[in-house]
């Protein structure tokens, strides 16, 4: 399986996230295309993916209108039909439904997404890690 990894980042936490999934799931035998902002992506690397991965930070007040930032430029990503995908967001206190509106936007591209995981920015490492084991555990191979 071949995998994309997609972020939006403000402190680094995001894109921590998504390098230490990338390097979990590289360690399973996975192929990892590339790991870049969503506002600058490699486009080569989404082409050549089976599976994209997509990351935001939780903005909101406190634990009152929490959603993913960056939703208009994921929303300016380029088609995904035929790819699968999965989501995930950082957050301090509380991810609320960030995960549901995320997914709802990758799913806008084509992309069929599979699911997510909200990852506390405290606990970066083990829940990018459970968040690579459950895609392992759970994404069909494609030859």
């Amino acid at each position: 399986m071949k995998a994309a990894i997609l972020f939006e980042s403000l402190t680094g936490h995001t894109r921590t996230a998504g390098e230490l999934i990338a390097s979990n799931l590289q360690q399973e035998g996975w192929g990892i295309t590339g790991v870049s902002p969503v506002r600058k992506p490699e486009m080569a690397s989404i082409q050549d993916a089976d599976m994209i991965i997509i990351g935001t930070w939780v903005h909101g007040l406190f634990v009152v209108g929490q959603a993913p930032w960056g939703l208009g430029a994921i929303a300016g990503l380029p088609a995904m039909q035929g790819k699968l995908a999965a989501t995930f967001c950082t957050f301090a206190l509380n991810p609320a439904k960030t995960l549901d509106k995320l997914d709802g936007a990758v799913s806008q591209l084509g992309a069929e997404v599979i699911g997510g995981l909200a990852l506390h920015r405290s606990k970066l490492a083990a829940h990018s890690e459970e968040f690579a084991a459950r895609l392992i555990a759970n994404v069909p191979v494609r030859a």
